[in-house]
């Protein structure tokens, strides 16, 4: 069943978390996929605003923009158009409801927590698509995604969790590399 798993709001000059859904799974590869989530939290100022990171059965997405990341973690078959209406719906919601000279100067981890309840009625929006409400348009976030598609980061290129990392996030995005693969 293709669905979103979690998401959360970081910062992006130091990868503090803002706020995030509270409901991880246990397994072993959601366990992976949360050490990818803090390693490329701490990484987001060096890397586009739109990025995939393929980690085998989950995808992670994200968006940056006005200092802010949104994320969220995905089972790799969950269509990519979704994926970036979600996170897109997030940043609106978090930009309108939160001052940024606030999210700038937070000095503790999750001190916008109250926005878990958004991102959790968010997300259980778009894990049944047949709730989804007919105001957000796929077609535009298709074309968008068709004409400027997410910059993939292979998780070799990203380094490994152990914190080993076989190759720098700065080389990658020097390389200008971009998948342009199909979107659902």
């Amino acid at each position: 069943m293709s669905m979103i798993l979690s998401a959360s709001v970081v910062r992006v000059r130091d990868g503090l978390p803002l706020s995030a859904s509270t409901d991880y799974e246990q397994s072993t590869g959601m366990q992976e996929c949360r050490k990818y989530f803090k390693m490329l939290s701490k990484k987001l100022s060096q890397l586009p605003d739109r990025c995939t990171l393929k980690t085998g059965q989950y995808n992670i997405n994200f968006i940056s923009s006005l200092g802010v990341s949104y994320m969220m973690l995905c089972t790799e078959n969950y269509p990519s158009v979704l994926a970036f209406c979600f996170l897109d719906e997030l940043q609106k919601e978090f930009i309108t409801t939160y001052n940024m000279m606030k999210t700038n100067t937070a000095i503790r981890p999750y001190c916008f927590i109250e926005f878990d309840n958004f991102i959790q009625r968010t997300r259980q929006r778009y894990n049944n698509t047949r709730s989804l409400s007919t105001k957000m348009n796929l077609a535009d976030m298709q074309t968008e995604i068709k004409l400027r598609p997410p910059y993939q980061i292979s998780v070799s290129e990203l380094g490994s969790p152990n914190g080993f990392a076989h190759i720098s996030v700065g080389e990658y995005k020097g390389t200008g590399k971009i998948s342009a693969g199909k979107f659902q």
